[in-house]
């Protein structure tokens, strides 16, 4: 699951029309999409908000890393589907299931077609300090990175016998410790690894720094910010105005 999982989540280099889209943007994209989702806990308009959603993921040609972090995660969309269903309804839990394909996919949307070096450079130009901006870069580009290792570490043990579905739970969980120890020493040593390269090139020394380029906004920034928009401003006055919806509160049949 490690890897397949956060697969949706590295960067993948394309030349699409979201690709090259300014970063800003994208922040703004999933701020909408996260926001709408958060308002909504009916299945019609989490229904909607996850075909919006699809747009990016369509127009950016991610559609196999998209769905690489669904089956990823469909252990956790089962449980929360099985336990929302006890605990309210099934009406409910689908639409708790939505709710976080919905983040999901705007999240593998940003982060798949954004570099962690425009990131940066775009937090920059938004006032972040430097060094906020630099780990969270970091923390995007080694993620998957981490993920890859895990996965390699757990191939390896399994190869050597290890069975990490035997017993029960807590036999489960300490099976999980020659996966973890591995990866937490090499862990360690690749963070000790980076900061000696940091120290080196005198990080932090510098306050004033200057940038090879400048992020701008383009043409196809302000389309899709204009509908991003018109989209916000659409859900909104149906969450709070609009007589429809008593319908956007529309149930499963049972």
């Amino acid at each position: 699951m490690s890897y397949t999982m956060f697969s949706a989540f590295e960067f993948k280099r394309k030349d699409t029309y979201i690709h090259n889209l300014d970063p800003r943007t994208k922040m703004f994209m999933t701020l909408i999409f996260m926001t709408v989702a958060l308002l909504f806990t009916s299945i019609v308009p989490l229904l909607i908000t996850f075909i919006a959603t699809l747009i990016p993921v369509l127009l950016a040609k991610s559609v196999k890393e998209w769905l690489s972090s669904l089956k990823g995660t469909t252990m956790l969309l089962v449980f929360i589907l099985v336990i929302n269903s006890f605990v309210r309804d099934l009406n409910f839990a689908v639409a708790m299931v939505l709710r976080l394909i919905v983040l999901i996919t705007a999240f593998s949307a940003f982060f798949l077609t954004t570099h962690p070096d425009d990131l940066a450079q775009a937090l920059i130009q938004m006032k972040v300090p430097f060094d906020f901006a630099f780990a969270l870069s970091m923390a995007t580009r080694y993620v998957p990175t981490l993920a890859r290792e895990a996965q390699t570490i757990m191939d390896a043990q399994m190869s050597r016998g290890l069975e990490l579905q035997r017993g029960g739970l807590t036999q489960k969980i300490r099976n999980l410790i020659p996966l973890i120890i591995p990866l937490i020493v090499n862990s360690v040593r690749r963070a000790m690894s980076i900061a000696e390269s940091l120290e080196s090139r005198a990080f932090g020394a510098i306050k004033k720094r200057t940038y090879l380029y400048q992020l701008k906004l383009t043409k196809g920034d302000f389309l899709f910010l204009c509908f991003l928009i018109m989209y916000f401003v659409t859900m909104i006055y149906l969450k709070f105005y609009f007589p429809f919806t008593t319908w956007m509160e529309w149930k499963l049949p049972l």
